[in-house]
């Protein structure tokens, strides 16, 4: 009856941590087996019989009768006289199966299975939770913020799971309260001991691709498919996309009348600017679609080293790159070539480096991130426009163009 009271004792565990009983029964009987080696050294000769239904458990000792005097393995051998204490008909030879109840484990050995058994319920759960966000690794998923800490967010969802966002796969201009709802990607999952470690990502080009497919129908439905995604996260991205039906047009379709489909998409992202694309097979067309706003003028590409030569007017240089270099950047990720950008007429240009000698070399690097290589590429520029493009002083842009001037003019 003890073993009763026991089992149903453990069944507490079944409920809070919604484990079907059949499991909790085979959980059981495996803690059971680990306390009886413990106890006997071998557990090979005990039967443990398991009813999920009644919630009951048996455990049986199967021994070999002996005569007096000569049990060698007194786990796997009785002797006669002990065995016809169980049974007086018993012989030598003969198989005898006796029930092991609970209090004969002990009081120490008892608290021990109670114990044993929550670490292995809490590591099926574990089991359960990780092989459950494993399916969910790259898919939209909504969880609440629990707490805020300097590296990281950490959410719980409505089962009370824990999931981690870390600073570095947040959005740079997100801010969170406690209470808030906050919507990424499954990142990863890892276990690290028993525990899984479940990672969200909002800053993942993944996130903006699932988002596409949850706001825009036609892409849901597989109308539209997005070829590639490419973010500089809550500054610029770039989505390339296609569809097999010539009726429909894929930019249109994602992007909305005055952009109303994309509205919902930019402003959870920061107010992420977003390109959308049309993909084509035809790499020239694909690569002068990509550094749009820019219009180039020629384009030489080289297979071999992924590299592209594009010429552009110089009013037009500035939009390719872009500002801090984000839009040529992204146009390299998405066509997976490395675009160098020349200006029409460059040959009567000279480069920036080549005047190192009277211009320091993160000046020159400053100008380079504006898109600013070539003396003049500056000196076509205003003063004014060169102070908002870069983070040089006005003085120090002042002597940079009193030093083209006369290097170069002359």
């Amino acid at each position: 009856m003890e073993n009763i009271a026991l089992i149903e004792s453990f069944s507490e565990f079944k409920d809070d941590k919604l484990i079907d009983r059949v499991t909790l029964m085979a959980i059981l009987e495996d803690v059971f087996r680990s306390a009886l080696k413990k106890k006997f050294g071998d557990d090979d000769n005990f039967d443990i019989i398991v009813n999920p239904d009644k919630g009951d458990l048996e455990i049986w000792r199967n021994r070999v009768v002996v005569a007096d005097g000569e049990v060698e393995e007194p786990n796997q051998e009785i002797t006669i006289t002990e065995a016809r204490k169980i049974e007086p008909d018993f012989e030598v030879g003969e198989d005898v199966s006796e029930e092991v109840k609970l209090i004969d484990l002990g009081r120490r050995a008892i608290l021990a299975l109670r114990q044993n058994l929550i670490s292995k319920i809490h590591e099926h759960d574990n089991t359960i939770i990780y092989k459950q966000f494993k399916d969910l690794v790259g898919e939209i998923y909504t969880a609440e913020v629990h707490h805020i800490r300097h590296r990281a967010v950490i959410l719980l969802d409505d089962e009370g799971n824990e999931i981690v966002l870390p600073k570095d796969r947040q959005i740079p201009s997100d801010f969170f309260r406690k209470g808030d709802n906050v919507r990424g990607v499954i990142d990863s999952v890892e276990l690290k001991g028993a525990k899984p470690t479940i990672i969200m990502s909002r800053s993942s080009p993944k996130f903006l691709e699932k988002l596409f497919e949850q706001e825009i129908p036609e892409v849901f439905d597989g109308l539209i498919t997005i070829k590639n995604v490419v973010r500089i996260p809550g500054e610029k991205a770039k989505v390339a996309v296609d569809s097999y039906d010539d009726r429909i047009d894929p930019v249109g379709a994602c992007v909305g009348m005055k952009g109303s489909r994309i509205h919902g998409i930019v402003r959870e992202l920061g107010n992420e600017n977003i390109d959308v694309i049309n993909y084509t097979n035809n790499l020239p067309l694909f690569i002068t679609r990509a550094l749009s706003p820019a219009r180039v003028t020629s384009i030489k590409l080289n297979e071999e080293t992924k590299r592209a030569e594009v010429i552009l007017k110089p009013e037009e240089v500035s939009k390719a790159i872009g500002r801090g270099g984000h839009n040529i950047r992204l146009a390299g990720q998405l066509t997976g070539y490395e675009i160098d950008v020349f200006r029409e007429g460059a040959e009567e240009d000279v480069e920036l480096r080549e005047f190192t000698d009277e211009i320091e070399g993160w000046i020159i690097e400053e100008f380079s991130k504006a898109g600013l290589d070539t003396a003049k590429s500056i000196l076509e520029q205003d003063v004014k426009d060169l102070v908002k493009r870069t983070d040089l002083e006005e003085e120090t842009i002042q002597d940079v163009i009193r030093i083209l001037k006369e290097e170069f003019e002359d």
